[in-house]
């Protein structure tokens, strides 16, 4: 069984920085696709960053030149750097990996409030 545990998460000022890590219990090139989803209460869940496997990445439109998606292999640990944070980044961040068997997995969630 694959444990992903988030951490990371808190409360900042907008324009300001987090940097959220899931740390998973085998290599995290093991897995056919990683990332990072957030959730908002009332609304459905959203894809923030995917890192693939060969090294491929992708971000959704909102975060692209604010947050980078990367993984340290030696740790077995993704990492979502979140800079110019604004309110609208408010949620619960949850990373999780897909098996090339096609399993999904997922963390538990970490809550990134930005707030004045």
């Amino acid at each position: 069984q694959v444990q992903l545990v988030e951490s990371g998460g808190g409360l900042v000022q907008p324009g300001g920085s987090l940097r959220l890590s899931c740390a998973a219990s085998r290599s995290i090139f093991s897995f056919y696709v990683t990332g990072w989803y957030r959730q908002v209460p009332g609304k459905q869940r959203e894809f923030v960053a995917t890192i693939t496997s060969s090294g491929s990445i992708s971000y959704v439109d909102s975060v692209k030149g604010r947050f980078t998606i990367s993984r340290d292999n030696a740790k077995n640990t993704m990492y979502l750097q979140m800079n110019s944070l604004k309110p609208e980044d408010t949620a619960v961040y949850s990373c999780f990996a897909k098996g090339h068997s096609g399993s999904d997995f997922w963390g538990q969630g970490t809550q990134v409030t930005v707030s004045s």
